[in-house]
């Protein structure tokens, strides 16, 4: 494929990015994929390419482009010459889309922390992470099975990999030594210091990246993953098997989950909620989450993350510990949102988290990609009085 001809490959997914988030369906990752699968005439190169021009319009644009087209003249106006099988040539008229790190309506939302020199960091490529499976063995035991591999910086877990190092099909993690996990999400399971709990409530489990590494840190504990999806709750088990980790799941169906968790009323040593949310600490991976964030969205996970909280306060015995974490840098689901659950819940108080990272944010701590180089990630302890 010439350049030009990549151009026009990388518009068309464009459109289709553009339209799935206004419809929420599903990622640029994936349409990418499906582009490539009907099109075989493509080589690895011109597909790298093409995707690689994908996401740098996505980045570029804060807000929602009007088309694929204004989104790629924004970065390569140079490629509408009217080459063979490239883009149409750019009408006069025609502008591209504007270059923004934060959606507008979205600036007054951020931590007060974020400042405005690190907004770039937020859309910036992120790292490749393994954490180290301590079921199985250890980080050391790592660093010399991939070129290239070095120790992560903050989690004593971590493994940072090269961009685009082949991972799902190393001996590693084939046999569950190693998972593939940001530095930021070690550092959530890290801070609810799971070992010596006895029984441990996954209670936003999803795909169960997190409960994984609570069984490793735990090992002996009582876990159990729950979800209200089935399709998120689905792989955790096959990978918790690989890993030689003893977790049970339960999937819940809204809005009876007090009941269906009723028997776990004031025996959890630690309730984990990782919350639902924006997903802005995400960005740097998924930087079209910026164009399916409304204003609408926002108030409803809002509402969501009081729900689930208020679910798990009564979860918790006494002398346990209730940890909420959200990969968000947004004030209303992070450091607000702990603040009001300490006025609703007065047999709770602020807990020290033990980690060497981020920085104080309200009554928790706030991990950010400029500050701290992992995912933005907002986490508070809770100890029951």
């Amino acid at each position: 494929m010439t350049p030009a001809a990549r151009a026009q490959a990388a518009i068309e997914i464009l459109e289709e990015v553009i339209a799935s988030a206004r419809s929420d369906g599903p990622p640029a990752d994936a349409l990418v994929t499906a582009y490539f699968k009907t099109r075989r005439y493509a080589g690895s190169k011109d597909r790298r390419a093409v995707r690689e021009l994908v996401f740098r319009a996505v980045r570029r644009s804060a807000e929602l482009p009007g088309s694929g087209r204004a989104a790629m003249l924004g970065i390569a106006p140079e490629l509408f010459d009217g080459s063979p099988h490239g883009p149409v040539p750019r009408r006069q008229d025609e502008q591209p889309a504007a270059a923004s790190l934060v959606p507008d309506w979205l600036g007054a939302e951020l931590s007060p922390l974020v400042a405005v020199e690190e907004l770039a960091a937020l859309v910036e490529r992120a790292p490749l992470d393994i954490r180290a499976n301590l079921l199985k063995g250890d980080r050391d035991a790592l660093l010399g099975e991939w070129p290239g591999a070095v120790r992560t910086p903050l989690s004593p877990w971590g493994v940072r990999l090269p961009a685009d190092t082949p991972v799902t099909s190393h001996p590693a993690y084939l046999d569950g030594r190693a998972e593939v996990q940001d530095e930021g999400s070690q550092l959530v399971a890290l801070a609810c210091e799971a070992a010596g709990a006895k029984r441990i409530l996954d209670l936003c489990a999803g795909g169960g990246g997190k409960a994984l590494a609570l069984a490793a840190a735990a090992h002996d504990a009582e876990i159990i993953a729950c979800d209200v999806s089935r399709q998120r709750l689905a792989p955790l088990l096959p990978r918790a098997e690989r890993a030689g980790a003893q977790i049970t799941t339960r999937l819940l169906n809204p809005p009876r989950e007090a009941g269906e968790l009723s028997d776990l009323r004031g025996t959890c040593d630690l309730v984990l909620v990782d919350a639902p949310c924006s997903g802005s600490g995400t960005w740097r991976r998924n930087p079209e989450g910026r164009w399916r964030l409304t204003p609408e969205r926002l108030e409803r996970l809002a509402a969501l993350q009081t729900r689930v909280l208020d679910l798990a306060a009564p979860l918790v015995r006494p002398g346990g510990r209730l940890v909420y974490a959200v990969c968000s840098v947004l004030a209303r689901e992070g450091a607000v949102q702990a603040a009001a659950f300490l006025s609703r819940h007065s047999g709770f108080e602020p807990m020290d988290i033990p980690v060497a990272a981020g920085r104080l944010d309200g009554v928790g701590r706030l991990l950010t990609p400029g500050h701290d180089g992992t995912d933005g990630f907002f986490i508070a302890r809770f100890g029951v009085r």
